[in-house]
């Protein structure tokens, strides 16, 4: 599902399915959540709450998501969010993540959105269209959605900045390999692993300022750390997110954001 995924903001105007949208609604009530971040999930219909973006023809139907302001909650969205968008894949169902390119005062107010809480993004949902609209061929040539970051400039060895060969990444390989594919606002792609021994620190390359909602693309990070997780899973390696910041030296604008430790 993750090689598969593509985003998708060109629709071909049926609704879902029932059975797909009952196992969708199913499915929100508790996405994986390693963070055991406050994360609520709904289906919006377009009509009924005045919803809109721009960027989105053919669908009537949104994802959206709120989270309590808390420790780690913009990974952990992120990375539940993303969950989420491929299990939607897994049932045929297109989406793309929206950050800026939507109504946020229409989707705050139905989804109630309190003070200690955000919405990060939100999502359209419905079956892809047989051929993208002219506005998201340009998008994606603009933004070079299906281009990403050498596998060698993302992740390292021991040190930040000591390239990792695939050779050396081992078991991690795979795994680091599909975070790479993550879906990034501006597909600025602002994740960073360095491995050491059976440990692989997480690092945030900020490119972007944050804005009230938070760090945006700390929530990238998030959606890399699902790809990393469902992959060691996949292959048959356990872990966890901890908290181990090696204190190493970094460039001034990356910061440590988590760990994961590989059970032995």
């Amino acid at each position: 599902m993750i090689q598969k995924r593509k985003s998708v903001r060109s629709f071909d105007g049926r609704a879902l399915k029932s059975e797909d949208r009952t196992s969708l609604e199913q499915y929100i009530l508790t996405p994986p959540n390693p963070f055991d971040v406050p994360i609520v999930f709904r289906l919006l219909d377009a009509k009924e709450y005045d919803l809109s973006s721009p960027v989105i023809v053919g669908t009537d139907l949104y994802l959206a998501a709120k989270v309590k302001r808390c420790n780690h909650y913009e990974i952990g969205f992120g990375y539940s969010f993303e969950h989420v968008c491929l299990y939607a894949e897994s049932l045929g169902i297109g989406t793309v993540m929206l950050a800026a390119s939507l109504s946020r005062t229409a989707f705050e107010k139905a989804m109630d959105v309190c003070p200690d809480e955000v919405l990060p993004v939100a999502s359209p949902l419905g079956y892809p269209a047989q051929k993208k609209s002219i506005r998201e061929t340009l998008m994606r040539k603009g933004l070079k959605a299906d281009e990403r970051i050498p596998f060698e400039k993302l992740f390292f060895d021991r040190q930040y900045g000591n390239q990792l060969s695939a050779t050396s990444a081992g078991i991690y390989y795979s795994a680091l390999e599909m975070a790479r594919w993550a879906p990034s606002a501006g597909n600025k792609q602002p994740w960073r692993a360095v491995i050491m021994g059976d440990t692989v620190h997480f690092y945030e390359e900020k490119s972007m300022k944050d804005s009230p909602l938070g760090d945006i693309q700390k929530v990238d990070v998030g959606i890399a750390l699902a790809h990393f997780d469902l992959t060691m899973h996949e292959e048959g390696h356990s872990g966890r997110f901890v908290e181990a910041n090696p204190g190493i030296d970094l460039p001034e604008n990356v910061q440590y954001v988590i760990s994961y430790e590989k059970d032995k």
